[in-house]
């Protein structure tokens, strides 16, 4: 099974502030007040007046995203964070192998990473994902980590949250169904 993932995550009200007047924004609803805003090319377009730009060769521990931040994306991220924290994450796999990134910005300006790791082979709370997310202030709980404390688990794509945001759905939107199936038995 795939995953697929270009994010924005940061504290819910953030988001919602930042991006109520843009046409291609779609806040996917996480736990602990949290929201994800999954980047597309035409939201990259809309925040920068110039459509995106991805690496051809494959990312790494020195050029980790895909997407490439041009200046202007990067001053978008930056002036968000002067309201509070934001993470960009990245993951792709498929079969087992992929990668994941991830950097914090805060205050204006990047304030941890970017972080990249194609092994996932160390502790969880080193992976990249997580240790943004505890950047962010995500808390532990009873899932196994901070990916899936926040529900990031939810969705295997980009594409899947845009739905998810459309359709209004909580990150417990899966463990609701179950409840009420198991209700109905």
């Amino acid at each position: 099974m795939s995953y697929q993932l270009s994010a924005v995550v940061a504290d819910a009200e953030l988001l919602r502030e930042e991006t109520r007047e843009l046409d291609h924004a779609v806040l996917g609803e996480l736990r602990q007040d949290f929201a994800l805003l999954p980047v597309t090319p035409q939201l990259v377009l809309e925040l920068t007046g110039t459509p995106p730009d991805y690496r051809t060769d494959e990312p790494g521990p020195e050029q980790p995203f895909e997407l490439v931040f041009s200046p202007a994306l990067t001053e978008v991220l930056a002036r968000w964070s002067v309201r509070g924290p934001l993470a960009y994450v990245e993951a792709e796999f498929a079969g087992g192998a992929g990668h994941q990134a991830a950097a914090v910005w805060l205050g204006g300006s990047l304030a941890w990473g970017p972080r990249f790791d194609a092994a996932l082979d160390g502790p969880r709370p080193e992976w990249p994902i997580n240790a943004a997310l505890v950047e962010l202030g995500v808390e532990p709980g009873r899932w196994i980590d901070p990916f899936a404390e926040l529900g990031l688990h939810v969705e295997r794509s980009t594409e899947g949250w845009l739905m998810h945001g459309r359709r209004g759905l909580s990150a417990d939107y899966w463990d609701e169904l179950a409840d009420e199936w198991e209700a109905r038995q």
